[in-house]
């Protein structure tokens, strides 16, 4: 079976919003986009591409998809960043999204539980997802994740997105704890048997 990641950028007090760009998400009247970036260091850029050795499948939202659709479609071929982002399958969760815009992608419109089963029994390298707040809330509230890597950023944003959704009691196992000389710790969780 294959595994399915969360990774996720998360501020000390849980919030996953509009991480790289001031405009990437303003709901609920959010200003705080952009948080990651003072904070960058080429050490976490380096364990994401370590994340990525396994991964042949991003597991997406809409918006979360488009986002990355449109950062990553117009990279040309040859290009390091853009051969790994856009070589893996992409499945967006969407009942709105009229035609993909990103090679290599299956909307799933239909139900999203078992949808994400049958992925997860396909034979293949590990499945990724990031961002989208409302399907990892629905992942985690259906036991579907299997690990979960966040880079812990050190601030407070005071308001946002959270990762994990209310009422759900979910347990993972820390299996390892990387500082990075920018502040940010990787947090690298297994879920708990």
């Amino acid at each position: 079976m294959r595994k399915l990641i969360v990774s996720e950028f998360i501020t000390l007090d849980g919030v996953i919003q509009a991480p790289g760009g001031a405009d990437e998400d303003r709901d609920g009247g959010f200003t705080h986009g952009g948080w990651t970036l003072p904070y960058w260091h080429d050490d976490i850029g380096k364990a994401f591409v370590g994340l990525m050795q396994d991964v042949d499948a991003f597991l997406l939202g809409r918006r979360t998809y488009v986002t990355h659709a449109q950062a990553f479609e117009p990279l040309p071929k040859g290009d390091f960043f853009g051969d790994l982002m856009n070589g893996p399958a992409k499945y967006v969760v969407s009942t709105t999204l009229e035609k993909p815009i990103w090679r290599n992608t299956t909307v799933i419109r239909g139900n999203i539980i078992e949808s994400v089963r049958a992925l997860k029994a396909q034979s293949g390298g590990s499945i990724i997802t990031d961002g989208s707040s409302q399907l990892v809330h629905t992942l985690l509230a259906h036991d579907l994740v299997d690990e979960l890597h966040l880079l812990l950023y050190p601030l407070a944003l005071g308001g946002g997105k959270r990762l994990f959704p209310d009422g759900k009691t979910t347990r993972f196992s820390l299996r390892q704890a990387t500082p990075y000389p920018s502040g940010v710790v990787g947090l690298d969780y297994v879920r708990a048997a």
